[in-house]
């Protein structure tokens, strides 16, 4: 019998399996080899389709940093640390430095998530602001979508001189990937130009996602193509994407001008994530992967998301998702109150919300497969989602078949199965 460690929390859970009946899929990594602030140093003087920082930024300059909030690991401890070191090295006055927290419409970054996030020297001495895509007096309109929908950004993208946005590349649901032009939008936009951003995934009219929406989906991406023309009208100096590994720091860095340097780690992303399966299978047993990727539900999701790739339609996908926080939005659980997924996107054709989408994703899993969850959250919620919830590995496959053959996912957002 072979062993595998399954993050759960800041924990992990560990399974003993047959390898005869399971096959793990997980990204093509060799063991753990973070990248050192030299190496890092090296990208940064060597940026894609860019002049270096020391040329983009100057005396007299005002800079703004981008990073990615509570829900991400993206390196940003050491990549936001050596990026404002050099700055000042160059002659920017500290006070001219601020770093934005680009939340969306998650929760605000607490202040021992900060100190995590940007280390305690850099939170100490740089002042950090929090944006609130629900408060006007944070705002500005910059531009009109197709529909006439406000584009309404973070006025602080336009009170500084020069924007840099940093955080990671990862696969996300509908957008394609994460990082690069999300950190604008839908990182530092306003909720409804979120919401008419994200509404472009779904085809109202057949029903369903829309044609080029999906995970590792770029081009004819109507999703990922709107939030790069809302961040085009920013026009970012300069931007650091990273790959991170299963503990969350940075093994790659992609530096340099903000729609170049992002296409290449997407590319790379996607050579080194994704996996050849020669067929779906009846079992799949699918980790976020650990904190951060499950502090809720609506995080969590997307590695189900991922799972169902694997998955035979009616099969069993055991889902370990602890949930810290809980579902991610109070008013989530509202959306399960529809009979099944169609009524549910009808509900969203009339009044659209993003984490209603999020809900719809989630329902149209339920649906096709037997999910049984390991979670903190309660049986009331994970009944109203059509999940099981199981206290342990054993129970969950305790009803499937001794001789049924499975995947095991230890790190399930980052995994793309591919047929």
């Amino acid at each position: 019998m072979a062993k595998i460690e399954l993050g759960y929390g800041r924990s992990s859970i560990t399974f003993e399996y047959d390898d005869a009946r399971f096959a793990v899929l997980a990204p093509n990594e060799t063991e753990s080899n973070p990248l050192s602030d030299n190496e890092v140093s090296a990208a940064l003087d060597d940026p894609i389709g860019s002049p270096p920082l020391e040329e983009l930024i100057a005396l007299g300059d005002t800079v703004l940093i981008v990073a990615s909030d509570a829900t991400r690991a993206t390196g940003s401890a050491q990549i936001i640390n050596l990026v404002v070191r050099r700055l000042i090295q160059n002659g920017v006055q500290p006070g001219d430095i601020a770093i934005i927290f680009a939340t969306g419409i998650h929760r605000a970054v607490r202040p021992d998530e900060k100190i995590e996030l940007l280390t305690s020297f850099i939170a100490q001495r740089i002042r950090t602001l929090d944006h609130d895509a629900y408060d006007p007096s944070q705002l500005i309109q910059i531009g009109k979508m197709e529909d006439g929908t406000p584009i309404e950004v973070n006025r602080a993208l336009k009170e500084f001189s020069k924007v840099i946005v940093t955080g990671a590349v990862g696969f996300h649901y509908f957008a394609g990937f994460t990082g690069g032009r999300k950190s604008i939008c839908p990182g530092l936009a306003s909720a409804r130009t979120i919401e008419a951003t994200h509404m472009l995934a779904l085809d109202f009219e057949r029903g369903g996602r829309r044609q080029g929406v999906g995970a590792g989906l770029l081009d004819k991406n109507a999703v990922s193509e709107e939030c790069e023309r809302v961040a085009a009208m920013i026009e970012p100096a300069f931007s650091i994407n990273a790959i991170v590994d299963e503990h969350g720091h940075a093994e790659k860095v992609f530096v340099g001008d903000w729609r170049a340097a992002h296409r290449r780690a997407c590319a790379d992303y996607a050579s080194g994530h994704s996996a050849k399966i020669k067929e779906k299978r009846d079992v799949v047993i699918v980790s976020c992967g650990g904190a951060p990727y499950d502090i809720n539900m609506i995080q969590a999701h997307k590695a189900l998301d991922m799972a169902a790739h694997a998955c035979v339609d009616g099969g069993r996908i055991v889902f370990l998702a602890e949930c810290a926080d809980g579902l991610g939005r109070a008013d989530f659980m509202k959306w399960f109150e529809s009979k099944d997924s169609r009524a549910l996107e009808l509900r969203l054709r009339d009044k659209y919300e993003v984490n209603g989408q999020t809900a719809w994703a989630l329902l149209t899993k339920t649906e096709r497969f037997h999910v049984q969850v390991i979670t903190e959250l309660n049986d009331e919620q994970t009944r109203g989602m059509r999940m099981i919830k199981s206290r342990s590995l054993e129970e969950a496959l305790s009803n499937a078949s001794a001789n049924a053959q499975g995947y095991i996912m230890p790190r399930g957002a980052a995994l793309l199965p591919v047929l």
